[in-house]
């Protein structure tokens, strides 16, 4: 539905009043969502699609809570996901004898699992589809906590169809982000952290003043590819991506410039996609 605009509640303010907005919305029975999604299939009513997604906001709301572990505001997971929704209110087929939400439940994840894979780290961590499997299903599969042995790792593998080199790989990306290099304070064995074994061959003058230089470059290469943008563009990345205290919202970029949050995420891969051959090019 992305050739239509529907006047949907949003996520950028207060999110605890954007839940209670959408849980007042009525639930459809199957009788009405048949007929609302007939009128919109056979008159292009729009008022009937905006009824079909009105009622299945908090389902998106639901499913954007499973994705909070990967530090992605709250707020764009749940715009993400209502893209998700009006595109599967657009395909459905009330006269298959499905339900709106069975149907919608996978474009709605599959909008969030592309939001969440382009954002959560600057260096993609799953490319193939295999990978993503593994990506969003090796913390549910795993049995506790700790790190698997040999025998869980094998089953994983199997169960997702991937190398059991792939599964180790893919644990260890994972948990690389909680590790705690510095120590906890506690006056402890287990106070001693990563850090105290690490050495310090990086303090030596000459990586010193290699690594200021490869950083003042970087910078170089950054302003110029700045410079590129136009003005929107250029604020959008540096709301985005170069702000040190919080990074703005799809949403709260939409409402500066009086577009959708969609428009706000084309023109933003638009600009990145830019600076990448930008610096490419100067390296």
């Amino acid at each position: 539905m992305t050739s239509y605009a529907l006047a949907l509640p949003s996520a950028a303010g207060s999110l605890e009043s954007y839940v209670q907005t959408v849980n007042g919305f009525c639930i459809l029975t199957r009788e009405e969502e048949i007929d609302l999604a007939r009128r919109f299939r056979q008159e292009d009513d729009l008022e009937a699609a905006r009824q079909l997604v009105l009622s299945h906001l908090r389902v998106v709301v639901a499913i954007a809570r499973g994705y909070m572990g990967y530090g992605l505001p709250q707020a764009d997971l749940i715009q993400e996901g209502n893209i998700g929704l009006m595109k599967a209110v657009k395909r459905f087929d009330p006269e298959r004898g499905v339900r709106l939400v069975s149907f919608a439940v996978h474009w709605i994840r599959a909008e969030i699992h592309e939001f969440i894979l382009r954002n959560w780290r600057i260096v993609k961590i799953a490319t193939t589809k295999a990978q993503r499997k593994l990506f969003f299903n090796l913390r549910s599969l795993k049995q506790s906590l700790n790190t698997m042995g040999v025998a869980e790792v094998k089953a994983v593998a199997k169960q997702l169809g991937v190398k059991a080199e792939e599964v180790i790989e893919m644990e260890t990306r994972l948990g690389g982000q909680d590790i705690a290099l510095e120590s906890s304070g506690e006056d402890d064995d287990e106070g001693f952290a990563p850090i105290a074994y690490l050495a310090a061959d990086d303090a030596e003058p000459a990586r010193l003043i290699e690594r200021e230089e490869t950083a003042r470059l970087r910078g170089e290469g950054l302003h110029k590819a700045l410079e590129t943008l136009d003005a929107r563009s250029r604020r959008i990345i540096e709301a985005r991506w170069l702000n040190e205290k919080e990074s703005a919202t799809l949403h709260e970029l939409a409402s500066e410039f009086g577009v959708s949050a969609e428009r706000i995420r084309q023109i933003e891969n638009k600009a990145l996609t830019r600076m990448k051959s930008v610096m490419a090019a100067a390296a």
